[in-house]
């Protein structure tokens, strides 16, 4: 008999690499799934580790596969700590999302670390995990893969919008969910922030004192990737190749670099939140630079709602767990309408620890 009940662990760690995200949530199927976070926290990395994750597009095939094995251990230690801290008992499974290495779908090729065995050794509890490469063998972007999440779990929405090293969005455009990255966002503002000796950009102030650069702005937004049709996806080699080069080929200081950035994200988003009086859930760290948020109200029809903390921080942890309940009960949680895969289709892989 297929449970209506999950006791879930997740992690989540994001190319804007803020810190890993760890939650224990319940999950509850009765007309409609419903949850409840119980715990959430995110833990920062240390600036090894930071520096690490940060310059793994740099590494060879053997460095990153070193990497994982130290990664995946420092994960399953992190997890452990968690589940002590707060001493959780009931636990049906950890879904895992790791930290993305490479992410290059035009070639075949995605890579996601922590997603080893040795996690459901260390923890001794079975762990669901690599979402993104089934989908790409099966022709796909691998991502977006939250999309499914927003379907079943934020559908009071017309459309989900997460703001974290990229912005991406999902909503229903006739029987299908259709999704796909916007563009980046605090992989790079927090790139040029960093110059500064920040972590981020608080509340978007410095970009707001800064000038926009209009040759500049024009160049961004005459990029060839906000001309393709969705499904399209973004990772940080692409960054490194077409958006560091522009920007760092105009002499002009970092504030200006932040306000001329911060309007590019804007006119892209606003672009898509072009229906009036709909209602858009934003979540991720994005959802905190205050000035951005007002950019992309000034320019869009739409209603835009900031949720709880806890929703903001934590939806993509919430949706990789979910993720993870669908996989175990062997039903779709990837979906061809949103990373262009030739079918839909239940993605992960299932590890029990050796006893």
């Amino acid at each position: 008999m297929i449970k209506l009940y999950y006791n879930v662990v997740a992690t989540m760690s994001g190319t804007s690499l803020d810190g890993m995200d760890i939650i224990y949530v319940n999950f509850m199927l009765k007309n409609s799934w419903s949850f409840t976070i119980r715990y959430a926290e995110t833990l920062p990395y240390d600036t090894s580790w930071k520096s690490r994750l940060k310059e793994l597009t740099d590494k060879t095939r053997t460095e990153i596969e070193a990497i994982d094995i130290e990664y995946s251990k420092y994960l399953g230690d992190k997890i452990n700590a968690f589940i002590e801290k707060h001493e959780i008992t009931n636990i049906d499974f950890i879904s895992s999302h790791g930290h993305t290495a490479l992410h290059q779908p035009e070639k075949n090729l995605t890579l996601q670390i922590g997603n080893l065995q040795d996690i459901a050794n260390i923890t001794n509890t079975k762990v669901i995990c690599d979402f993104r490469v089934q989908d790409v063998k099966f022709g796909g972007q691998g991502a977006p893969l939250v999309p499914v999440g927003d379907r079943l779990l934020f559908y009071d929405y017309e459309f989900c919008l997460n703001l974290g090293g990229f912005a991406n969005v999902s909503f229903e455009s006739n029987t299908d969910r259709v999704a796909f990255d916007v563009c980046p966002v605090n992989i790079v503002l927090n790139h040029y922030v960093s110059k500064l000796n920040l972590e981020y950009d608080d509340k978007g102030k410095i970009a707001e004192s800064g000038i926009i650069n209009f040759n500049l702005l024009e160049r961004l937004n005459q990029l060839q990737f906000y001309k393709q049709s969705p499904p399209k996806s973004l990772g940080l080699e692409w960054v490194q190749y077409h958006i560091f080069p522009i920007i760092d080929n105009y002499a002009i200081g970092i504030k200006d670099i932040l306000r001329t950035f911060v309007e590019h994200c804007a006119m892209q988003i606003s672009k898509i939140l072009n229906v009036e009086n709909s209602s858009v859930l934003i979540t991720g760290g994005g959802a905190y630079n205050t000035f951005l948020i007002r950019r992309i109200k000034e320019l869009s029809v739409a209603n835009i709602i900031i949720p709880s903390s806890e929703i903001v921080e934590f939806k993509e942890a919430l949706i990789f767990g979910f993720l993870g309940v669908l996989k175990e009960r062997d039903e779709i949680n990837c979906l061809k309408s949103v990373t262009g895969a030739k079918t839909d289709h239940s993605t992960g892989k299932i590890l029990l620890p050796n006893t």
